[in-house]
C-alpha cells in the first residue's frame, strides 16, 4: 500500500467519523455543546441528567435535512460540513507524502511503498478472526484418521483370527455365527437395531447361556446382585473395546459405509478385544473387510453361505389392491403411504398388520405376531424398509408399492433415489422364510410401469463396499478446544472435519445431526464433554417435540438440577389417553422417543437422571397405548380425513387423504429426480381409486356438468336481461 493511499484513506475515514457522529447528534435531537469544558457545564449537564423538567437548549444549531439517500462518492455529510475540495485535499496529501521526513517515518513503520508488505498487517488480523492458524500443526496431528487401528491398543496386543460369513437374506450366516457364539465362554454380539440384540439376548438365555442386554437405553443383567455375564448382546455402538471376549459377532457388516453410522462398524472391527471376530453380510464387503484386516496384520476366513429358500420375480404387477392376497407385504418408503394404503385396504373389508420405523419397538414385535398368527383375520402387512432387519415375519409375497426412497448422502443433502440392488435385495429377500408358512417366495411391484425397473435393480451385482466411516472421538474434540478455547462445539467439529486426514478405505462420517444439536444448546452452559454426549444422542430431529424436549433437559441439566420422575411426567403431561386421530398417534410416538432419551441419558449421568426405573414403566404402559392405537389404525385415519377438510388441516397432519402416487423412475434416467406429485382429496378421484367409477364415465360426467353449467349460465344471463328491461320499464 503506498503512503498516498494510505493517508487518504484514513483522512477519508476521520472525515466520514466526524460527520457521521455530527448526523447522529442532529438526528438524536442532541444539542450541540462549544468544546469549551467549565465547571459551570459539567455541572449543569449532570443536574439535567436528573431533572427531565428543563428542555433542551436549542439556540446554538439550525436543524437541517440529513440526506438518507446512501452516497457512493464519499461525501457523506456534506449537508452539514459543506463539500470536500477533492483537488484542494489531493493538494495536501501529496504535499504530505512527497515530504522526505514523511517518507522515511513511513518506511521505519513498514510502508515503503510494496504491496507486500500488507501481508504482516494481513496475518495479524486473519489470526484474530481463525485462531487456529497459531496452531495448526497441532490440530493437523490431531485430526490425523490415516491409521485408525492404532487407536485400539488393547486389539493390536492379540492375534485375531477374523472369520467372515458371507450370503444373502435367509441363508443362514448369523445363525452359524451365533452358535459359535454361544459355545464360547465369553462372547459379545453386535448389532444394528435393539430388536435383533433383544433377539439373542433372549436365545441365548433359553439355551441355558447366561447373557446381558445391553443397548443405548437399557441394560438387563442376569445375575440378580448385578453382576456382568460372560455374554453380552448389544447394539453396535454401546460395544466396548476394552472388555477381553473370546467371540465377537459383528452383524450387518456392509453398514460399515452407511453415511451416519458406519463409525460404529469401523469402531468394533477394528476395536474389539476378541481371540475371534466373526463378520455376518453381504458377499460384496469381503474384499474389504479382507483389506482393511491387512492394515492390523490379520487375515480373513471366509464361509459363503447360499439361500435356504428361494424366490422368485413375477411376471406381473398387482396393480390394484383387490388382488392381494394372504401372506402379501406391501412396503413403502414414506409413513404417509402406509397411511393411505391400510386405509383403502380396510374399504376392501380386510385387516391389516402396519410396520413402521418410529414405533416402539414392542408395537413392532405386536404387530409382527398378529400377522404370523394363523388364527388371526389379519394376512396382509404394510410396511416400510423397517421389516429389513430383526423382525421374523411370514411373508409370501414381496410387493414394492415404489423403487424410490428418500435419503440422505454423504454431505447431508436430502436425495429421491431409485433404491440400491443392496436395499432391494435385503428387503425382497423377506419372502418366503426358512422354518415358515411359505416355503417359497414371490417379489413383485404394485405398478406396472416398475416391474421391469425392478427386475433390471434386482439383475444387477451389488456394489462392492470401498469405505468404512469415521467419526471424530470425545477425547479429540477436547484436544481442539484445548488449542481453540474460544470455539464453539459446532465449529470446533467443522473445523475437524475441514482438516481430518483420511486415507483411501475411510471416510468421515456425516456429522449434520451432531451439529445440529450442538447449534441447539449452545447458549446453555456445559462442560466440553457433558455437552459432546448430550449431542450424541440419537434423537429424531424432525420431531418438534423431541427436540424441544432435549433442550429443557439440557437446560435442566445446566442448572444442577436432578430430571425427576415428577418433572417428566409434568412435562410430557402424563397420563396420555388413546389417540383418537393420526396426529395424536404421531405425538405419542414422540413422547417414547422422550421418554427413551431419558433412558439413554440416565446411564451416562445417573445422578441427573435418577428414576430410570419408574420412566421405564411408564413407557412400557405408553407403549401398550399406542400398540392399541395401531390396531385401530384405519380408525384414526378415518377420524383425520374428517378432521382434514380443509386443506390446512390436511398439510399440518401431513396425511394423503388419497393414496399417494407411486415415485417411480423409468430406465436410462439414473441420475432424474423426481419429486412426489400432490394428492388428490377430490370426491371424483376418490371414487376412481375405489373402483366405484371408471376414468371413461369420469371424463363423460365433466362433459355433461361443463355443457349443463354453460346452459344454466345461458339461463341466468336471459332472466337477468329480462329483469333489466323490466325495471327500466
Amino acid at each position: 500500500m503506498s503512503v498516498h493511499r494510505c493517508v487518504y484513506l484514513l483522512s477519508r475515514s476521520h472525515i466520514r467519523y466526524r460527520v457521521c457522529a455530527r448526523t447522529a447528534a442532529v438526528a438524536n435531537n442532541t444539542t450541540l455543546r462549544p468544546t469549551r469544558r467549565t465547571s459551570e457545564n459539567v455541572s449543569s449537564r449532570h443536574s439535567s441528567s436528573y431533572s427531565s423538567s428543563r428542555p433542551p437548549d436549542t439556540s446554538l444549531f439550525v436543524p437541517l435535512t440529513v440526506k438518507s439517500d446512501e452516497v457512493s462518492n464519499g461525501s457523506v455529510g456534506e449537508e452539514l460540513t459543506q463539500p470536500l475540495d477533492r483537488s484542494e485535499l489531493l493538494k495536501v496529501l501529496n504535499r504530505f507524502y512527497k515530504r522526505k521526513e514523511m517518507q522515511k517515518l513511513a518506511a521505519d513503520q513498514g510502508l515503503d511503498g510494496h504491496i507486500d508488505d500488507i501481508f504482516p498487517y494481513f496475518m495479524r488480523h486473519a489470526k484474530q478472526i481463525f485462531p487456529m492458524l497459531d496452531c495448526m500443526d497441532d490440530l493437523r496431528k490431531i485430526s490425523d484418521l490415516r491409521v485408525p487401528a492404532n487407536w485400539y491398543p488393547e486389539a493390536r496386543a492379540i492375534q485375531r483370527k477374523i472369520v467372515f460369513h458371507a450370503g444373502p437374506t435367509n441363508s443362514g450366516k448369523t445363525y452359524h455365527a451365533i452358535q459359535r457364539f454361544l459355545a464360547a465362554k465369553s462372547g459379545v454380539y453386535c448389532g444394528p437395531l435393539k430388536l435383533l440384540a433383544h433377539e439373542i439376548y433372549e436365545k441365548s438365555n433359553d439355551a441355558g447361556v447366561p447373557c446381558d442386554l445391553v443397548t443405548g437405553e437399557e441394560r438387563i443383567f442376569v445375575d440378580q446382585e448385578g453382576r456382568t455375564s460372560g455374554h453380552i448382546a448389544s447394539t453396535i455402538e454401546m460395544c466396548s473395546v476394552t472388555t477381553p471376549y473370546e467371540v465377537a459377532v459383528i452383524d450387518e457388516i456392509q453398514m460399515i459405509k452407511d453415511p451416519a453410522r458406519g463409525w460404529a462398524w469401523t469402531r468394533a472391527l477394528l476395536g474389539l478385544c476378541a481371540e475371534e471376530i466373526h463378520v455376518c453380510g453381504e458377499a460384496a464387503a469381503v474384499d474389504f473387510v479382507t483389506e482393511l484386516m491387512y492394515t492390523t496384520g490379520e487375515e480373513v476366513e471366509v464361509h459363503n453361505y447360499k439361500r435356504l429358500t428361494p424366490f422368485s420375480v413375477s411376471n406381473h404387477a398387482v396393480e390394484s389392491l383387490d388382488n392381494l392376497k394372504p401372506g402379501d407385504c406391501i412396503v413403502c418408503f414414506s409413513k404417509n403411504d402406509i397411511y393411505s394404503i391400510s386405509r383403502q385396504i380396510e374399504v376392501r373389508g380386510l385387516e391389516c398388520a402396519v410396520i413402521y420405523g418410529s414405533l416402539p419397538p414392542g408395537t413392532k414385535l405386536a404387530q409382527a405376531k398378529k400377522f404370523n398368527d394363523p388364527d388371526d383375520p389379519c394376512k396382509i402387512l404394510v410396511a416400510t424398509d423397517a421389516i429389513g432387519m430383526g423382525l421374523n415375519l411370514s411373508i409370501r409375497r414381496i410387493i414394492f408399492n415404489s423403487l424410490v426412497k428418500p435419503s440422505v448422502n454423504e454431505k447431508g443433502e436430502r436425495e429421491l433415489d431409485t433404491i440400491s440392488t443392496s436395499q432391494a435385495l435385503q428387503i425382497a429377500g423377506r419372502a418366503g422364510r426358512f422354518r415358515s408358512v411359505f416355503k417359497e417366495g414371490e417379489v413383485t411391484t404394485m405398478q406396472r410401469d416398475d416391474l421391469p425397473v425392478l427386475k433390471e435393480i434386482l439383475g444387477k451385482p451389488v456394489d462392492p463396499i470401498e469405505t468404512a466411516g469415521l467419526h471424530p472421538t470425545a477425547e479429540q474434540i477436547e484436544m481442539f478446544a484445548y488449542h481453540l478455547p474460544q470455539a464453539t462445539l459446532s465449529n470446533l467439529v467443522d473445523i475437524f472435519v475441514s482438516l481430518a486426514q483420511v486415507d483411501g478405505l475411510y471416510f468421515v462420517c456425516n456429522i449434520d445431526d451432531f451439529k445440529f444439536l450442538a447449534d441447539m444448546i449452545q447458549h446453555i452452559p456445559l462442560n466440553l464433554r457433558s455437552r459432546y454426549v448430550f449431542c450424541t444422542a440419537p434423537i429424531n430431529k424432525k420431531q418438534a417435540f423431541v427436540c424441544t424436549s432435549f433442550l429443557k433437559f439440557a437446560r435442566q441439566f445446566s442448572r444442577d438440577e436432578p430430571l425427576t420422575f415428577n418433572w417428566v411426567c409434568r412435562h410430557v403431561n402424563w397420563p396420555l389417553a388413546p389417540p383418537k386421530n393420526i396426529k395424536d398417534l404421531v405425538h405419542l410416538e414422540a413422547v417414547h422417543d422422550v421418554l427413551d432419551l431419558y433412558l439413554w441419558l440416565s446411564y451416562r449421568f445417573m445422578d441427573m437422571f435418577p428414576d430410570a426405573n419408574l420412566v421405564r414403566d411408564i413407557q412400557k404402559e405408553l407403549d401398550g397405548i399406542i400398540q392399541v392405537g395401531v390396531r385401530n389404525i384405519t380408525r384414526l385415519i378415518r377420524a383425520t380425513e374428517d378432521q382434514s377438510a380443509s386443506p390446512e388441516t390436511a398439510t399440518s397432519l401431513r396425511l394423503p387423504v388419497l393414496d399417494t402416487p407411486s415415485l417411480r423412475r423409468g430406465r436410462g434416467s439414473k441420475n432424474q429426480k423426481k419429486e412426489p406429485r400432490a394428492t388428490d382429496s377430490s370426491l371424483s378421484s376418490r371414487l376412481v381409486r375405489d373402483g366405484l367409477l371408471t376414468k371413461e364415465l369420469l371424463q363423460q360426467l365433466q362433459r355433461e356438468w361443463v355443457r349443463e353449467q354453460s346452459q344454466n349460465g345461458d339461463d341466468s344471463n336471459s332472466a337477468k336481461k329480462g329483469k333489466r328491461k323490466k325495471n327500466e320499464h
